[in-house]
């Protein structure tokens, strides 16, 4: 009998699918049972040649070199993770395996990892799809029960290597071009630099932002407040106007010309995708949308109690209704309160019934929970805080709407006119599980009615000033890429982060993001068309109509190759003056070329040589050790002092003297040992790792 070969994206993952199937064989870079070998990526292992793979000569970043445009682009195996590459192709060559199942994540880039990897070991048989949106047990068996012909993904697969590619020419060529003209890290992108210059865009409007003074004016009327209207109007730019006004209403009275009171009905929100959690954890939690998404994946892989986290849909298709009384009984056991009265009143039915659209649902449906039980201890303190947003959006689907009046009463004093606004809970509805973040103390407006004089009470004039808008949130900044459809909501958590690292722009104590003198030097160096928003949401837009077979795929690579030769031309050509941030009269003592100053991935201060050729780095901080801080957990440096070696936390300040430290190293040692045997990517057996945790235990009680 012949054996399929599945293909998981991680080793985490594929330990789990090989768990359900019955696959108890481990050996170093697969795990076999009776009707399926389970092996695993790392991630992407195959990888766009670079361009000294095509040439030797593209070592050295020379101009008259630019643009590189290979006439066939080629894939190579990645060299740190080929030895699993080369399992695989091993495996593959297997007489009794038979057909290879697709099993990484369910989406574009999940397809290329697969379907790159089996280019390239020239597999000629069979090919299943794996297309499941949770990590359950069950989601497992019944995915394997209906395998998909890979064949029905191939335009997903076309839409992955066309973004690929045209990442690949865009943001290599003109990073290289810019970085070689103007002899510092430039990078700029198809999809990054539109998204600096929204960030930039912002910065300017407020630094050309001038404040000006306005008044307002409130009146008690009774018990109640009332505000000074001109039509639209509430504010008053000339202070005379606003001292005349104050003096026509004191000691007059008001009459209600006009009561309005609305019974209106707010729907229940739809559950979240994932750009929309990341905008709320951003702004209730303070999460980065990278954390967010690794929070997020957690719930999803580790733990299995969220549904796949990349979609990009809030919607739910109609055969999922059956499975929400099951969902509902596996978060119980944390929301029983909540969970209680839906299961047993309304046999766990949704009441916002909009949210079973077939239609609106692509890939992927909306997050929600899984079937599988929580176990609310298990999970860390930023899981508990992000599930708890998930399932709190997911059960306002199980209560009613949220009905309230709105009550606005128009009066007139004189010449001037006021309104009283307010608004009157009738029933809470899903804001009971949702909640408003907001606190109104409610009017009582039963004693008003129409053509009622009332009494004009303390006048109160109030001086503001109008403020600038902020800077970007990165909840804002998300908001903005998915309106002008830049990346995925995959992919723009990653797009934040490089512009960061690439210190083009900054986070500030609030978290809000600004440009840096770098990154406002780039955007003026780049032609306008690659920092439009509206050009590259064309190319997203494009990228979406290939993966639904409505596209072409040689046509956009086609338009691709054009505008990279045009791009790399103007910068050739451009007479724009650059200046290099951070430059220190350090010289290299390599090749004597000025030094700047930059960050390493530890946030560590660095000199670099500016000379690309050279290279030379030097650290200008203390050295990071493999110490960790007690407090927030990140390196510690080592420090040498009179008294000898001691540690210090860069983060906290915390200082750990050196026999300190050497008391708990071992328990360090040995919780990183067994972190490392649960999560090791060549799984052991049961005997031999139970025995090694025994081991370490042991010598963590001694």
């Amino acid at each position: 009998m012949t054996k399929s070969l599945i293909l998981a994206e991680k080793p985490s993952v594929a330990r789990e699918i090989a768990r359900v199937l019955g696959c108890r064989n481990n050996s170093r870079n697969y795990i076999e049972g009776d009707r399926y070998v389970v092996t695993w990526a790392l991630g992407h292992l195959i990888e766009l040649k670079m361009p000294e793979d095509y040439d030797n000569r593209y070592k050295t970043w020379r101009m008259d070199d630019l643009p590189i445009i290979p006439k066939k682009m080629e894939i190579k195996t990645i060299k740190q993770t080929s030895a699993q590459f080369h399992a695989i192709r091993r495996l593959a060559q297997r007489k009794d395996l038979g057909t290879f199942v697709i099993a990484t994540d369910a989406g574009r880039e999940g397809e290329l990892v697969a379907r790159w990897i089996i280019e390239k070991i020239g597999w000629r048989k069979p090919v299943q799809r794996l297309w499941i949106s949770s990590q359950t047990d069950r989601a497992i068996r019944d995915g394997f029960s209906r395998l998909k012909p890979a064949g029905d993904y191939d335009k997903l697969y076309q839409s992955a290597v066309c973004r690929s590619q045209a990442d690949w020419l865009i943001g290599l060529n003109v990073s290289r071009a810019l970085t070689t003209k103007y002899e510092d890290s430039l990078s700029a992108g198809r999809v990054q630099t539109p998204t600096l210059s929204m960030i930039i865009d912002q910065e300017e409007t407020i630094q050309s932002f001038r404040p000006q003074p306005y008044w307002t004016i409130d009146a008690r009327i009774g018990g109640y407040t009332a505000a000074w209207r001109h039509g639209e109007q509430s504010r008053l730019f000339d202070p005379q106007q606003a001292e005349t006004i104050v003096k026509e209403l004191k000691g007059q009275q008001a009459v209600v010309d006009k009561l309005e009171i609305r019974r209106k009905k707010e729907h229940q929100p739809l559950p979240y995708d994932l750009t929309e959690l990341q905008r709320d954890a951003n702004r209730h939690l303070g999460f980065s949308a990278k954390k967010t998404l690794n929070v997020l994946q957690a719930l999803y892989e580790r733990h299995k109690i969220v549904t796949y986290p990349r979609t990009d849909s809030r919607y739910l298709t109609w055969d999922i209704a059956a499975t929400m009384p099951e969902r509902l009984k596996a978060i119980s056991s944390v929301y029983g309160e909540e969970t209680r009265p839906i299961l047993h009143k309304q046999k766990g039915k949704v009441l916002a019934a909009n949210v079973f659209n077939d239609a609106k649902v692509g890939d992927h449906h909306a997050l929600i929970p899984t079937e599988q039980p929580v176990y609310i201890g298990d999970l860390s303190a930023d899981e508990r805080k992000l599930y708890d947003m998930v399932i709190r959006r997911f059960l306002a689907l199980f209560y009613p709407e949220h009905q309230y009046e709105s009550v606005r009463a128009l009066l007139s004093a004189g010449n001037q006119h006021l309104v009283i606004q307010d608004t009157v809970e009738i029933d809470p509805g899903f804001r009971r599980i949702v909640g408003t973040g907001e606190e109104r103390a409610p009017q009582t407006h039963g004693s008003l009615r129409e053509g009622q004089a009332l009494p004009i009470g303390k006048v109160s004039l109030q001086q503001k000033m109008t403020e600038p808008p902020a800077r970007l949130s990165e909840a804002d900044l998300l908001t903005k890429m998915e309106k002008y459809g830049l990346g995925t909501p995959a992919t723009r958590a990653d797009i934040i982060e490089k512009l960061l690292q690439s210190e083009a722009i900054e986070r500030n104590a609030g978290g809000r993001l600004h440009p840096t003198p770098k990154g406002r030097q780039l955007i003026d160096l780049v032609n306008p068309t690659l920092k439009s928003p509206e050009l590259t949401a064309k190319w997203e837009n494009q990228l979406e109509d290939i993966a639904k077979g409505t596209g072409s795929p040689d046509r956009f690579i086609k338009n691709i190759r054009e505008q990279t030769v045009r791009l790399v031309q103007e910068i050739k050509e451009s007479e724009q003056s650059y200046k290099i941030q951070n430059l220190t009269g350090t010289k290299c003592p390599e090749c004597g070329s000025p030094m700047k100053e930059g960050k390493d991935r530890d946030g560590g201060r660095v000199l670099v040589c500016i000379n690309r050729a050279c290279g030379y780095r030097k650290r200008k901080d203390p050295k990071l050790s493999n110490r960790r801080c007690p407090t927030c957990h990140k390196k510690m440096e080592i420090h040498q002092g009179k008294a000898g070696v001691y540690f210090q936390c860069r983060t906290c300040g915390i200082v750990e003297k050196a026999e300190h430290a050497k008391k708990h190293a071992d328990k360090r040692e040995t919780r990183q040992l067994m972190q490392k045997i649960n999560s090791s990517s060549e799984p052991l057996g049961n005997s031999l790792a139970d025995a090694l945790k025994s081991a370490l235990e042991k010598r963590t009680d001694h």
